[in-house]
């Protein structure tokens, strides 16, 4: 039986998710952790484990759903490395200390000494569980709504580092899928004095496209190419499909 403190507990992170359970034993599972079972064998409760593998694809499905609605040029390598940039360890850590997730948690007197509440890796976990009690007692649409707001602004600010970081890596993948060809990078010129120098990098696809970039380092100049040819590339796609 749960303890009436127990369910005001529970009451109250509802209120913090925004979000209300016909079956709060549901939520209550979802931030049982094992080491609070172990200790308790004999009251019959269960830990949050079977939870945390069902929210994990649930997540997944709904991030998914997201970035495919949202960049839909993105190819599949790119679709993959953004969903990690987003949902990995130390966001769902993040995420759930947001909420406070670590006050709500049962743990064993072990878990509890040695700082469980605030481990990322647990953290993480629970956030899941709590993710698939949502989709349980509330259902699909709920726990999308609820992915999505969460989960935009982390979407937006990764798509933003993705594309910087991965410039090059998008033109090599669509220079092989697209012309069946690889992008060669070619130092033109390097100007000003030892201290501020600038370089500049010729990137040629082919002998489709030429571009150039400049950069404080060779790194950066061929970035910069990178970024033109994507533009150009760009530019070019409506004409393509009409």
């Amino acid at each position: 039986m749960m303890t009436e403190e127990r369910l005001a507990a529970l009451k109250d992170f509802e209120r913090l998710l925004s979000c209300r359970f016909e079956d709060i034993s549901i939520l209550d599972n979802a931030l049982t952790h094992r080491s609070f079972v172990n200790e308790k064998a004999g009251i019959g409760c269960c830990d949050n484990e079977r939870l945390e593998f069902l929210g994990d694809a649930i997540l997944g499905l709904c991030i998914s759903d997201m970035l495919m609605r949202e960049f839909p040029d993105y190819m599949e390598g790119q679709l993959s490395k953004l969903r990690a940039s987003v949902v990995n360890e130390q966001s769902l850590a993040e995420l759930a200390r947001r909420f406070g997730v670590g006050n709500y948690l049962l743990l064993g007197k072990g878990e509890e000494i040695s700082g469980g509440r605030e481990k990322n890796s647990l953290l993480a976990n629970t956030f899941e569980a709590i993710i698939a009690a949502i989709y349980l007692d509330c259902g699909f649409n709920e726990t999308l709504l609820m992915v999505r707001k969460l989960f935009s602004p982390l979407i937006k600010e990764g798509a933003q580092e993705l594309t910087y970081r991965d410039y090059k890596t998008i033109v090599q993948e669509l220079a092989q899928n697209r012309f069946r060809d690889t992008p060669h990078y070619t130092l033109i010129g390097e100007y000003g004095p030892d201290h501020d120098k600038i370089f500049e990098m010729e990137l040629t696809l082919g002998s489709i496209i030429t571009t150039l970039g400049l950069g404080k380092s060779k790194k950066e100049a061929e970035q910069q190419a990178a970024k033109k040819v994507l533009e150009i590339l760009k530019a070019e796609a409506p004409s393509k499909d009409s």
